[in-house]
C-alpha cells in the first residue's frame, strides 16, 4: 500500500506504508537526519522509528524547531524520573512535561526530605543514564494492564490518570529500566542529551487542585551541548537581576499585602505615576485613531456573563457570585469588559454612518487565580486592561483591524521591543464544540486577519487551536532583552458577541444588520505589560516613561531652596523631578541617583545659584555642561520629542 507524504514546503513523495520518519528525513538530506530529533505528523509529534501508516503532512524536528526541544526535553524527563527512582525507589511519579523553557515532574517523596542539596547526585545518575544511548520504546497496553503495574507499584497518581483514560489509546515507553505512562513524541536515544540541570524545587497540588495533595515539583533542563547550558545559566543570572519583583521593590513601584490580599498589586506613588504616564500615553493615540471613551462598572449582573458566554467558559476561574440582599439577585466581579461595552453600543439605536464605533476602557477586572500560580504583576487577581472594542461593518473589518495593528507597531517601536512575531491563533477543526458560531463566519473572520497581517507585511506564525471561543486573534509575542518571549499585545475578531446581544444598525438599505467587533489590547495587562518592561529595560525606563525624570543635587545646605525652586519649575512645565537634601556627600547623592535610575541629575552649587543655571549629567551619558533652566526645558521637551516618534 502506497501512501503520500506531504513536506512542509509543499513537495509530496509516495512511499511504502510503514515507512519510518528517519527514511523520510534520510531522503531529504543526511544532514537533516543526523540532527533530527523527532518528526510530526498531522500535527503529532512522534519517534523518528514509529511507522507512517497513513496519507501525511510531516516535518522534521531539529533543536531549531519549538518542537524539536519538547521532544528533547520530554525525553529528558523520563530519564531525570529514572535517575530519581535509582535514588529514592519508594517515590511516586504524577506529571512530567516538557515546557515551554525545559522540564519537570511532579513526585510524592512521601515522608523522605528532599531539597537543592538533593539535586547534584540525580544530575550526575541522569548523565550516567543517558550515555548509556537509552532508546524511548513505545508499547501498547490495555487499560487492565496499565492500572496492574501501577497498583502493583502503589502509584494513586497513575491509576487515577488511566482511570480517565479509554481502552485501546494508552500507550507506555520503556527506556533503560524505566517504563512511564506516555503518548509519546520522543528523541532517537538518550546519548545527544549532554547537560542537565535542576533549577528549583517547588511545591505543586495535584493536578493543580487545592484539595489534592501537595507533591514536589523539580524543575530542570537540559541540552545538547555543555556550552548551552552554561549560557542558559548565565541568562538565567541576568534574568535573577533585572526580576521585575525585585526592581519594583528597590525602585518602590509596587508592593503587595497579605491583609489586601495575593495577586492584588498596591501601586505605589512612583509606580502609580510610571501607570498613569503609560495611560495617557495609550489615551492620545487612541484619540488621534478616533476612540472614544467609556466608563464601566468593576461588577455586573451574572446573567451578563451568562448572555456573553463568559460564564460557561470561564465560570470556574472567576470569583463566586455575589448575592445582594435581593432575593435571586447574583453580582460578579467583572472578569472581562466586552459585555458591559455591548451594552454601552446597544444603548441606542445605530445606523450604518455611524460606524464603526470604538468604545476604549482601562478597565479593572478581576479573575481567580490559584495561589501557587500568582506570580509577581505577571499573574494577578485583579488588573487592568487597555480595552477597547470596535463595531463597526463587515467592509470595514480589514482597514479597522490593520488599523489596530499601525496603534502596536507604534507602541513596540517607542518601548524598542524590536524582535516579535505575529502569531494568527486559529480554531481547531478538530474541536468544534470548543467555538461558538458558524463556519461561514470563521472562515471569513480567519480569512480577514490573515489578509491583513499579510498587508502589513507581518512575519507571522500560524497556531491551530489558539482562537478565543468567539472568534481568530492575532497574537504578538514579544521577545525581551534575555531572548524570552512574551504574549504583549492582542486583536480579536468576534462575530458571536454582537448575536448573542442582538445588536443592529440600521443599513443604508434602511434593514437591520449585524456589526461586527473588534476587541483589542495593546499592552494586554498594565500590570503584566509593566512587569515585562521592567525587565526588559532592567528598570532602565526611557525618559518620557520614567516615574521620576532626574533628581536636583544641592552641593551644600545652602543651595536646598534653590534646588526646590529648580524642582518646582520643572514641574509646572509637566516633569517628574524630585530633591535630594540629605546631608550626603554630592559624591554619594549622585552614585544613589545612579542606583534609583533617574534618567538626569541636576547638580547645583554657588556657581549655578548665581548664574540661575543647572549642572546637568545624564545617566548613561556622562556630564551635558551647564545649562539655564529654560535650555534644560527644551533640551527635555526635544528628547521626548524624539522618543515618541
Amino acid at each position: 500500500m502506497s501512501i503520500q507524504i506531504i513536506l512542509p514546503d509543499g513537495a509530496a513523495k509516495a512511499y511504502d506504508a510503514g515507512v519510518s520518519g528517519l527514511k523520510v528525513a534520510t531522503d531529504i538530506s543526511e544532514g537533516l537526519a543526523r540532527n533530527a530529533l523527532a518528526i510530526k505528523v498531522n500535527g503529532e509529534v512522534r519517534e523518528l522509528a514509529r511507522p507512517i501508516t497513513e496519507d501525511a503532512n510531516i516535518e522534521i524536528l531539529t533543536w531549531r524547531n519549538e518542537d524539536g526541544k519538547k521532544a528533547f526535553w520530554h525525553s529528558s524527563a523520563h530519564i531525570m524520573a529514572e535517575a530519581i527512582l535509582q535514588h529514592y525507589p519508594d517515590a511516586k511519579l504524577g506529571f512530567g512535561p516538557p515546557i515551554d523553557d525545559g522540564f519537570y515532574y511532579d513526585i510524592d517523596f512521601g515522608d523522605t526530605p528532599f531539597g537543592s542539596h538533593d539535586f547534584e547526585k540525580i544530575e550526575k545518575t541522569f548523565i550516567e543514564l543517558a550515555r548509556t544511548a537509552q532508546t524511548f520504546e513505545r508499547k501498547d497496553v490495555t487499560k487492565a494492564e496499565a492500572l496492574a503495574h501501577y497498583q502493583e507499584r502503589d502509584n494513586p497518581y497513575k491509576v487515577e490518570l488511566i482511570e480517565g483514560l479509554e481502552d485501546g489509546d494508552i500507550t507506555f515507553y520503556e527506556s533503560g529500566n524505566f517504563v512511564d505512562l506516555c503518548k509519546g513524541g520522543h528523541i532517537p536515544n538518550s546519548k545527544v542529551i549532554k547537560a542537565m540541570k535542576i533549577l528549583k524545587v517547588a511545591g505543586a497540588y495535584w493536578r493543580g487542585d487545592e484539595k489534592n495533595k501537595q507533591l514536589t515539583r523539580l524543575y530542570a533542563i537540559s541540552f545538547p551541548k555543555a556550552k548551552e547550558l552554561k549560557e542558559h545559566l548565565e541568562r538565567l543570572e541576568e534574568a535573577k537581576k533585572r526580576d521585575h519583583r525585585k526592581i519594583g521593590k528597590e525602585l518602590e513601584l509596587f508592593t503587595f499585602s497579605d491583609k489586601v490580599g495575593m495577586g492584588l498589586p498596591l501601586w505605589l506613588p512612583k509606580g502609580a505615576r510610571m501607570r498613569e504616564t503609560l495611560v495617557a500615553f495609550l489615551k492620545k493615540v487612541q484619540e488621534r485613531a478616533g476612540y472614544e471613551p467609556v466608563v464601566t462598572p468593576h461588577i455586573g449582573k451574572k446573567d451578563l456573563y451568562v448572555t456573553s458566554g463568559h460564564w460557561a467558559k470561564y465560570g470556574e476561574d472567576s470569583f463566586s457570585p455575589i448575592n445582594t440582599p435581593h432575593e435571586g439577585e447574583q453580582f460578579m466581579l467583572k472578569p472581562m469588559n466586552c459585555p458591559h461595552h455591548c451594552e454601552v453600543y446597544a444603548s441606542r439605536p445605530r445606523s450604518y454612518r455611524d460606524l464603526p464605533l470604538r468604545l476604549a476602557e482601562f478597565g479593572t477586572v478581576y479573575r481567580y487565580e490559584q495561589h501557587g500560580e500568582l506570580h509577581g504583576l505577571t499573574r494577578v487577581r485583579g488588573f487592568t486592561q487597555d480595552d477597547a472594542h470596535i463595531f463597526c461593518r463587515p467592509d470595514q473589518v480589514k482597514d479597522e483591524f490593520k488599523a489596530v495593528i499601525d496603534i502596536v507597531l507604534y507602541i513596540f517601536r517607542v518601548l524598542k521591543f524590536e524582535n516579535y512575531t505575529a502569531q494568527v491563533s486559529l480554531r481547531d477543526p478538530e474541536k468544534p464544540e470548543k467555538y461558538f458560531g458558524t463556519d461561514e463566519q470563521w472562515n471569513a473572520a480567519e480569512q480577514a486577519i490573515i489578509e491583513a497581517a499579510e498587508e502589513k507585511g507581518l512575519v507571522t506564525v500560524h497556531e491551530t487551536g489558539e482562537a478565543a471561543f468567539y472568534g481568530p486573534k492575532l497574537d504578538f509575542m514579544v521577545k525581551d532583552a534575555l531572548g524570552r518571549q512574551w504574549q504583549l499585545g492582542t486583536i480579536q475578531l468576534d462575530y458571536q458577541l454582537p448575536d448573542r446581544f442582538q445588536l443592529e444598525y440600521t443599513g443604508s438599505d434602511n434593514s437591520p444588520h449585524r456589526p461586527v467587533m473588534i476587541h483589542r489590547a495593546p499592552f494586554g495587562s498594565l500590570e503584566r505589560f509593566i512587569a515585562v518592561l521592567i525587565e526588559h529595560t532592567s528598570g532602565d525606563f526611557p525618559l518620557w516613561l520614567a516615574p521620576e525624570q532626574g533628581i536636583v543635587l544641592p552641593v551644600s545646605e545652602r543651595m536646598n531652596d534653590y534646588a526646590y525652586q529648580v524642582r518646582d519649575q520643572l514641574r509646572d512645565e509637566g516633569f517628574r523631578f524630585t530633591v535630594d537634601a540629605s546631608n550626603e556627600t554630592t559624591g554619594k547623592k549622585i552614585r544613589n541617583a545612579e542606583l534609583n535610575k533617574y534618567p538626569f541629575m541636576l547638580i547645583v552649587g554657588d556657581t549655578e545659584v548665581a548664574n540661575k543655571s543647572v549642572a546637568v549629567r545624564k545617566r548613561r551619558g556622562g556630564d551635558l555642561g551647564e545649562m539655564g533652566i529654560a535650555a534644560f526645558i527644551d533640551h527635555l521637551k526635544g528628547e521626548i520629542t524624539e522618543l515618541l516618534k
